[in-house]
């Protein structure tokens, strides 16, 4: 018999509803519908050869957001228009002063501020390339980053120009450092703007550099990952350029304070904020900002409406939710050289502490894009079966490392890998993992999935670990260590701390000579000399030589150590230092106990 509409209705609605609830369709269209919009769009840019992000800043400047503000720093605004005209300005004096020409590198030394979006637009508008280095390098490690990056000028910062020692200047002769002081500053605004015709720049394909930033790997110095989509991926790519995209409005500070970081957002009615886990933990534990006048608690004061980025910690979720009022969180996961990514969209606690989530339709879509693999911990390698050679997919639940697919016929097509390091780009590849031919991109990193499609972020795997929203390489940090005279071997390592994000620095030890307060004071000051404030171990480990783990080859074994942490429970009769007042001082249970209660902030 026929049903009334009225009744079958709200069934079909119901039934719907059911049906998305059980699949996550919904979910799965809104995060997979603009992936493939976007990549029809880049085709058809390529196809017009405007591949250059510079036309988007052109597009809008000459349109009706020309009078729409794009930057804000510093309680100043600058229209699109303004940005626009500005970065002329400094491509025309790259050209001219430097005569840089397209597909040239730059080097930029900078912190955030504006002059860092004029400089990297500048170049772009020239058919030039930056290369973003991190401002927080010094010796080595900076001389390093600059030769990689082939550049023969180095624009720098005045605020960061004491790194560039005169040591890091002889080992590079023939690179020319300009320090952008504020009377080159106002050389660069007076000249007259001229705009380089379209053939600058030409791109052939959508894998050529856009640009180059580091990231901290396994060879024990930052590596160039080519990035074409303020020197982190996180912010310049996925932050000033999907606004820009947008034809949206962001606002940057010079550095996080959480003194200032609500004012700001409050003073440029900010609606969406960008975020490292480790940002989440520092805003939660400052007091809250009290009205001087009337005593109202300004938490929820902002318009905030979503926070996105990376690291957010499931034990500080919803704590940072409902503190400031934010309703939605938008948890990604990538690299800065990754072929794919992971996200996680999600108004109430169904993706709490996931970094990434698919439904049905979406995990069928990426059931060989994205997988988890078994690894041999001995060799920090995906594990093969001796009979087959191919490698095994985790149960459920359990961790296993990343792999993302790579087209066999074209690689460097979704990975391009690292610039001017084919050995570092070849350990990122894997072949024949699940089936003869097929290729896989390696993340490094554990992560475990559930029934649900949620994804959960685990470990780091082997040389590098994260803290204070910076990658550290355990081999530069065990490199500069054993240049120490009275240290015979070191095993670095990050432990994760009780109410801290990431992990800190440990370093297992064996000395030449006896521990005493003027040794632990000059291994201090020999690691702050020679590293990157983040770099430097909070925490060392002191055994003797025949206690050291190796593994079957005759590596350092950090599987062990780094899961016992700083537990004094765990660590056995070895003796624990921490860096307290500028020095290592013992490391004693209390301590641990204040860890454990929230009382010790690092």
């Amino acid at each position: 018999m026929p049903v009334p509409i009225a009744l079958a209705a709200p069934a079909a609605a119901a039934g719907l509803a059911y049906l998305n609830a059980r699949t996550s369709l919904s979910y799965d269209y809104r995060v997979i519908a603009p992936a493939v919009k976007s990549m029809i769009k880049i085709a058809l840019l390529h196809r017009r050869d405007r591949l250059n992000p510079f036309y988007i800043l052109e597009e809008h400047a000459r349109g009706d957001l020309a009078n729409k503000a794009l930057l804000i720093y510093a309680g100043r605004q600058w229209t699109y228009k303004e940005v626009y005209q500005t970065v002329l300005k400094y491509g025309t004096w790259l050209k001219t002063k430097h005569g840089i020409m397209p597909k040239d590198i730059v080097a930029m030394n900078f912190m955030n501020s504006e002059k860092f979006i004029f400089i990297w637009f500048g170049l772009w508008a020239i058919g030039a390339k930056p290369a973003c280095i991190n401002y927080n390098l010094t010796d080595k490690a900076l001389a390093h980053c600059i030769r990689l990056s082939t550049a023969r000028l180095v624009l720098v910062d005045p605020e960061v120009q004491d790194r560039l020692t005169q040591e890091v200047r002889d080992e590079l002769p023939g690179v020319q450092f300009d320090i952008l002081t504020p009377e080159l500053e106002s050389e660069i605004l007076s000249i007259q703007e001229s705009r380089e015709p379209d053939s600058a720049r030409t791109e052939d394909k959508v894998q050529n550099i856009g640009m180059l930033i580091y990231t901290s790997g396994t060879t024990g110095l930052p590596k160039a990952a080519i990035s074409m989509p303020l020197y982190h991926s996180s912010a310049a790519v996925l932050g000033f350029c999907m606004v820009l995209r947008s034809g949206a409005t962001i606002a940057i500070g010079r550095k996080f304070s959480t003194k200032t970081f609500w004012k700001e957002v409050r003073s440029t009615h900010a609606t969406v904020i960008q975020y490292v886990g480790e940002t989440c933990r520092y805003l939660l534990s400052a007091a809250p900002e009290v009205n001087s006048i009337t005593g109202e608690v300004l938490d929820k004061k902002n318009s905030v409406r979503m926070a996105f980025g990376n690291g957010l910690r499931p034990d500080i979720w919803n704590r940072f939710k409902e503190r400031f009022g934010i309703e939605a969180i938008a948890e990604f996961y990538t690299a800065t050289e990754g072929s794919g990514a992971l996200w996680n969209y999600t108004r109430n606690d169904f993706g709490k502490g996931s970094v990434g989530r698919f439904g049905t339709f979406g995990t069928f879509l990426t059931r060989s894009a994205a997988i988890l693999v078994d690894l041999d911990w001995e060799t920090e390698q995906p594990w093969r079966d001796p009979n087959t050679g191919f490698c095994r997919r985790v149960k459920t639940g359990e961790p296993g490392e990343l792999l993302y697919q790579l087209p066999p016929a074209d690689i460097s097509r979704r990975f391009q890998g690292y610039f001017n390091n084919t050995s570092s780009t070849e350990s990122k590849i894997m072949r024949d993992v699940l089936k003869k031919g097929d290729v896989y991109f390696r993340t490094g990193d554990m992560l475990s999935r559930d029934s649900e499609g949620r994804f959960y972020f685990s470990d780091r795997i082997g040389d590098t670990y994260r803290w204070k929203a910076e990658n550290v390489s355990t081999n530069e940090v065990a490199e500069v260590l054993g240049t120490h005279a009275a240290v015979h071997e070191a095993n670095v390592y990050g432990v994760e701390l009780p109410h801290h994000d990431g992990r800190a620095g440990c370093v297992v030890l064996v000395l030449a000579e006896e521990p005493s307060d003027r040794l632990m004071s000059d291994l201090a000051t020999h690691a702050h000399e020679r590293l990157p404030r983040f770099a430097v171990p909070l925490f060392l480990r002191l055994i003797s030589a025949s206690n050291m783990q190796l593994t079957g080859t005759n590596k350092q074994q950090k599987h062990v150590v780094r899961s016992q942490g700083v537990d004094p429970e765990k660590t056995g009769q070895d003796e624990l230092y921490w860096l307290k007042g500028g020095t290592y001082v013992k490391f004693r249970p209390e301590d641990w106990e204040e860890l454990r209660g929230g009382k010790v902030k690092l």
